[in-house]
């Protein structure tokens, strides 16, 4: 069964561009990663598949089920994390879970403990006495507690220092292992290239790429390094180029016998040849305009 999955979906703020027919089928199991800079639509998306916004045109269904005539039932197989949880004044942790829970009418006590533990919360103190990190902990455990089968989670990293990130990405691959699809929205590359099977780029509110995460960092291009001095001034092909201590460093996708013939007219104290990470296609196809099938 699909995930999810969404036909020409569509959404306008009045006449302001939210997303424009967008296409996205999503794998019951998935670990997928939904990939834009802020403003590219990622959480407009988030909210019109959760039914917070009505869509502008076209449809998308979570297991089967419309997102705006079934959207109460599609909840409650739903874990939703937005990019920043507001809560409750005067609140402490533990009752802001405990509502979280009763919402659902589940009782999650033993896995709301041991999230908190594992996450390093305090679940005594107070709503205002929490640091931008340890809110995003609460929104966190709020999201997972109840075991959904689909996990929507909206730049969840923000906020968390590198030693929680690390714990929260294995409770992830965890939960990925029981059979949870998860969503991801990030605009942190080596997040979606470490953790997803397959991912998405969204710009502008429009998708531009979708396929497994080795296939979008497939590209005939090469990140080259060069040490020392060469005139590379009239090479085809070189893109994304900056100057680095000593020499220069470069995407490349034209004749790798030109490349080398220029080369070979320089002094060369230094070459490597490798392959651009996720990040570096990403930017490609922002800069550039490229679009893949």
């Amino acid at each position: 069964m699909n995930a999810i999955k969404t036909t020409d979906l569509t959404k306008y703020y009045g006449k302001a561009r939210g997303i424009i027919d967008l296409n996205l089928t999503i794998e019951e199991g998935e670990f997928f990663g939904f990939i834009g800079p802020n403003g590219a639509g990622k959480s407009t998306t988030i909210r019109t598949l959760l039914g917070l916004l009505k869509p502008t045109g076209g449809s998308a269904a979570i297991f089967g089920k419309d997102v705006v005539k079934e959207k109460e039932s599609i909840l409650a197989d739903v874990g939703y994390l937005p990019s920043e949880a507001m809560f409750y004044p005067g609140m402490r942790v533990h009752q802001i879970l405990k509502l979280s829970a009763d919402v659902r009418k589940k009782d999650c006590r033993e896995e709301t403990k041991i999230l908190c533990e594992r996450l390093q919360l305090d679940t005594d103190k107070k709503v205002e006495e929490l640091s931008f990190g340890n809110r995003k902990k609460v929104g966190i455990v709020c999201a997972l507690q109840h075991n959904p089968k689909l996990l929507v989670l909206d730049e969840p990293t923000s906020g968390l220092d590198p030693l929680m990130q690390k714990e929260f990405f294995s409770i992830l691959q965890e939960r990925h292992q029981a059979g949870t699809t998860i969503f991801l929205s990030s605009h942190i590359l080596s997040e979606v290239q470490r953790n997803c099977g397959r991912a998405a780029i969204i710009r502008e509110g429009r998708l531009i790429a979708c396929g497994s995460v080795e296939d979008l960092a497939k590209t005939s291009a090469k990140r080259i390094t060069v040490y020392g001095d060469v005139k590379l001034e009239q090479l085809a092909g070189i893109k994304a180029r900056h100057v680095i201590d000593g020499g220069c460093s470069f995407l490349y996708s034209g004749d790798m016998n030109e490349l080398v013939q220029c080369l070979s007219t320089g002094q060369i104290s230094d070459l490597s040849v490798a392959e651009p990470d996720l990040e570096e296609i990403f930017m490609h196809y922002y800069t550039d305009g490229g679009e893949v099938e």
